[in-house]
């Protein structure tokens, strides 16, 4: 299955949903290359990037169920690399 290396940007506007997100990324931590997360105070929200490697249906499905969550969105953006994994 091929693997692709890619990064999920999450913009997390309502709190409460960030236990199920915590939730949902460590569900797919074999998967996560690294997280950085970033409170911004002034606006009230976090933003969160989360660097993955794994094949695309599990990259389209992690981002997929973390973007249904109330108050969240994401964006996913792909390596144009893609290795046998």
């Amino acid at each position: 299955m091929e693997s692709r290396v890619a990064l999920i940007g999450i913009v997390v506007e309502d709190f409460n949903s960030v236990e199920k997100l915590n939730a949902i990324l460590h569900e797919y931590g074999n998967y996560i290359i690294g997280r950085m997360g970033i409170p911004y105070k002034k606006r009230d929200i976090s933003i969160i990037s989360v660097a993955v490697d794994a094949p695309g249906d599990i990259i389209n499905t992690l981002s997929g169920k973390l973007g249904m969550l109330p108050g969240v969105s994401t964006k996913t953006i792909y390596s144009k690399i893609e290795k046998e994994g």
